[in-house]
């Protein structure tokens, strides 16, 4: 196909970048100014390695008064708007981000290494969750507290409110650099808080595209920026006293590092996992192959709920085994602007090296190749299914005891639920887990004992735009994502306490 390149159909982006021989030279929004900076970082396509574009890599010089103006002014801005009108801005975004939904997409593929069909599914999801921020509002209300229950609070009452912390930091990873930018956007927005957004250097273009909708969909200029600077140099950004809650979707490691500055916040951190699939046997086995094979193949594995570890109870551990190879072996690997490609790239060759150093440790301590394992270029790598049969060595696999984030999983046969949730457990993750099978008795063993934070009966894990909440237990995270749920966390509760003592409204016998 023709070298990578990336353009857009519509002139609605000419005034946020300049075309410098085919590598776009970006601007990023800081409260209500498209800026350049003195030194830019390159972008790159997964697809070949090409120079595709130039985006500002901000100095803190730079980001410190866009922050003071978002703390000083922005959080009232957006507080003083009403919930009404706060969500019109939502649907507004919604309206644009689905005329411009080809360019959205195209910006996915050539800079995320996306294939067609999930750079659409993505830009699909982030107008859904957009126009279904409404279903935040089950969340953003209070209580009333009646005194009269307590000798010490008589003749008064209470109220409990929600009222939104002040300003958001969205620190967002590579894999959905558009649906998790919108997502943090709806739940940190909609109640009332101003929102900034660090997005991935990797591929931060969407972000930026998304960011031209917030503002001409008349957001308050004020309470929103884009501060593109690489991850490495986030230490001030995330100690900032100015920054209340940090929403954070990455690495176990990049969690840690966030934790360590972040002093007291409010934080929400979605982070590794690597989910196992658990196969009893009466699961009807087509179904479970593909779900698997789905769960495992998505956007190339670099997924925090791709399946990574596959559990089957031994008397259909065989057949199961040959069905997954078939079903591995249908993947088309390729350029992912060729309409056939079932898997695109890997975000970068490191990612790929890694693949190929876990799945040789794999084999050298016993394990068989069943499917896989050969890195087609740079960044393409086929799908990799590794059995293992003897648990003392797959619990020693990095394969086992880290998030590897690419297409590669280990299949091992259990004697039953309880060597699963031996396994499940004994992993440092959390995040969710697929159950394949029909014995509900099982199945809600399963339940009880597992601890991660989503279990998803014969479906492979899928978070989508959050209808249900999603996060995990142990080192996948802390708080939960989802319509509503992440309210919990952008929110602050607040007590007021009338007092009406000697003033006749209450009469007690």
């Amino acid at each position: 196909m023709d070298n990578v390149s990336l353009s857009f159909e519509s002139a609605f982006f000419d005034d946020i970048y300049v075309d410098e021989e085919g590598v776009l030279r970006f601007k990023t929004l800081l409260a209500g100014e498209w800026v350049g900076a003195d030194v830019y970082g390159d972008v790159y396509s997964p697809i070949d390695g090409s120079t595709i574009a130039r985006v500002p890599r901000l100095s803190w010089e730079a980001i410190d008064p866009v922050l003071e103006k978002v703390y000083a002014r922005g959080r009232w801005t957006i507080r003083d708007i009403p919930g009404k009108a706060r969500l019109e801005f939502l649907y507004a975004i919604a309206d644009l981000m689905e005329e411009h939904s080809d360019d959205m997409a195209q910006a996915l593929i050539v800079n995320a290494g996306k294939t067609r069909s999930q750079a659409n599914g993505e830009v699909r999801g982030s107008i859904d969750r957009l126009r279904e921020a409404d279903l935040e509002l089950r969340r953003i209300s209070g209580e009333y507290i009646p005194g009269d229950w307590s000798r010490h609070t008589l003749e008064s009452e209470g109220i409990v409110r929600r009222e939104a912390y002040g300003v958001v930091l969205a620190i967002n990873p590579f894999n959905y650099p558009l649906f998790d930018a919108v997502n943090k956007f709806a739940y940190s927005v909609v109640p009332g808080n101003a929102f900034v957004v660090k997005p991935s250097s990797v591929d931060p273009i969407p972000t930026l595209l998304f960011a031209k909708m917030v503002e001409e969909a008349g957001f308050p200029k004020e309470a929103f920026a884009v501060l593109s600077i690489p991850g490495r140099e986030s230490d001030k950004l995330v100690s900032d006293r100015r920054i209340q809650v940090i929403s954070l979707t990455g690495s176990t490691e990049t969690g840690l590092k966030v934790l360590r500055k972040a002093g007291i916040k409010q934080l929400i951190m979605e982070l590794g996992g690597g989910d196992p699939a658990i196969v009893l046997e009466d699961a009807d086995l087509d179904l479970t192959s593909s779900k698997t094979v789905a769960g495992l193949i998505g956007y190339c594995g670099q997924r925090c709920d791709a399946i990574k570890l596959v559990l089957v109870e031994e008397p259909v551990y065989d057949a199961l085994r040959e069905k997954l190879v078939a079903e591995l072996a249908k993947v088309k690997v390729g350029d992912p602007r060729d309409p056939s490609t079932t898997m695109g790239p890997l975000i970068d060759s490191g990612t790929t090296d890694e693949v190929v150093d876990a799945t040789n440790e794999a084999q050298e301590k016993g394990g068989k190749l069943l499917y896989g394992g050969k890195r087609l270029g740079a960044t393409y790598i086929e799908p990799t299914l590794i059995e293992v049969t003897d648990k003392g060595i797959l619990k020693q696999l990095r394969l086992y005891r880290d998030e590897i984030f690419a297409p590669v999983a280990l299949i091992t046969s259990i004697d039953g639920v309880d060597e699963a949730i031996e396994l499940v457990n004994g992993r440092r993750y959390g995040l969710d887990a697929a159950i394949f099978g029909r014995d509900i008795d099982e199945i809600r063993k399963l339940i009880r004992f597992l601890e991660v934070g989503a279990i998803y009966i014969n479906e492979f894990p899928r978070h989508g735009i959050g209808y249900y909440p999603f996060g995990g237990r142990k080192d996948s995270g802390i708080g939960r994502e989802g319509i509503g749920y992440s309210i919990d966390s952008t929110t602050a509760l607040k007590t007021i306490v009338y007092n009406y003592r000697g003033k006749g409204i209450w009469e007690y016998m």
